[in-house]
């Protein structure tokens, strides 16, 4: 199947579901767990900014979203970590389909 011929669904799903995607996103999610942790369970004499990894590991997307008010910048965090998935994603699909392409096989 051509890559020109998928739809947006396939092709999101197509550069979300392999190694690289997914392994950011675990990255992502267990830095969310512990954000969360440290904000509801450890007390802080001073405010903590274990929030400030969120938008780290998900930069540089999500610091397009910062100067939004209120709790809206977090929604950058999951439209950055989409982003970079996706990015990862599509990388590792190119770096996979390049062996097979020189060689004259494929992977269907």
């Amino acid at each position: 199947m051509a890559a020109s011929s998928r739809s947006l669904i396939q092709n999101l799903r197509h550069n979300l579901v392999n190694p690289a995607a997914l392994g950011y996103l675990a990255v992502v999610a267990a830095v969310g767990v512990w954000v969360g942790v440290d904000a509801l369970f450890v007390e802080h004499a001073d405010a903590s900014l274990a929030a400030v990894w969120l938008f780290v590991v998900t930069a540089p997307t999500s610091f397009l979203f910062l100067a939004l008010p209120g709790g809206l910048p977090f929604i950058g965090v999951a439209v950055g970590a989409v982003t970079q998935a996706f990015a990862l994603g599509a990388a590792y699909r190119w770096f996979r389909g390049r062996p097979a392409q020189r060689a004259g096989l494929s992977n269907a």
